[in-house]
């Protein structure tokens, strides 16, 4: 049993579907205005762990032979022959079913974002990871999903605090994303992922990953211009941007791994404190 939670955990990705339902159940929070059904939000962790969950089964199943290649993933169940492909297809056709249908229970409109999503990162991103850097581009509309699915699930509908809240995400997954694939290009390169801007660690990579850290400045202040969040929020999103630039200009100046896994787990801070902040900093 112990064998197979441990296989389970790293076949559902723990640690990152994680994230993604953190992500979505404060912007459920945010899009209740104070009024907050808890049954439903307990569908939506549920809903959200089992989708997110399902998309990252399809995406290893997918990349078995792939994952062979990466020390990082070499001992996942199916490189590994611990689980074969049909157990693995089973799990996350039954998680993506019943997490879907979780959230579809909510409204309609979330049921189909779900969906959306698993369709988008196992079919589209994930063969793009091989072709080309755009590839990256594409994997942030997905990742950044979550907490539009959140806010929808309280809210019913797409609005502007919705897109905001996709926005703040989808910009910062750029300085998150290439910091991880400038810290685990070597391994990368083995199954020839091409996800740095250039495909290589480089001043041009660099500096394209700071310009985004620059870009998520304004994009975190835009609850605070359209009045739904207050100041606390735009000084501690500017504080946290100022940050994270300033990470992402030291990997502009040493190009060295060390300053990029700095920049990963600075990613890793910031999306939780600014959303959480803005949960109770909202107006």
């Amino acid at each position: 049993m112990g064998v197979f939670l441990k296989d389970f955990k790293n076949l559902v990705k723990l640690r990152l579907t994680l994230l993604v339902v953190f992500s979505a159940s404060i912007s459920f929070l945010i899009g209740t205005d104070g009024d907050i059904n808890w049954i439903n939000w307990l569908k939506l962790i549920i809903g959200g762990f089992l989708v997110t969950s399902a998309a990252n089964g399809f995406n290893e199943i997918i990349e078995k032979d792939l994952d062979k290649l990466m020390t990082r993933t070499a001992d996942r169940p199916l490189p590994s022959g611990r689980m074969n492909n049909g157990q693995a297809l089973v799990l996350s056709l039954l998680m993506g079913i019943f997490g879907t249908y979780l959230l579809g229970s909510l409204n309609y409109l979330t049921g189909i974002l779900s969906v959306f999503s698993i369709l988008f990162y196992a079919f589209i991103y994930t063969p793009l990871k091989r072709k080309t850097p755009i590839a990256v581009f594409v994997g942030a509309i997905p990742g950044a999903l979550p907490p539009l699915i959140g806010y929808v699930a309280a809210h019913g509908k797409i609005d502007h605090i919705a897109l905001i809240l996709f926005g703040i995400q989808f910009v910062w997954q750029f300085p998150h994303f290439w910091a991880i694939a400038w810290v685990l290009d070597d391994d990368y390169k083995k199954a020839g992922f091409r996800l740095l801007p250039t495909t290589k660690r480089d001043k041009i990579s660099a500096i394209i990953t700071f310009i985004s850290t620059i870009i998520l400045i304004p994009v975190s202040l835009l609850p605070t211009f359209y009045g739904f969040g207050g100041y606390t929020i735009a000084v501690v999103s500017v504080i946290c941007g100022l940050i994270f630039c300033y990470q992402a200009l030291t990997l502009v100046r040493k190009l060295d791994v060390k300053s990029a896994r700095r920049l990963m787990f600075g990613s890793f801070i910031y999306l939780p404190i600014v959303q959480l902040v803005l949960l109770f900093n909202l107006k």
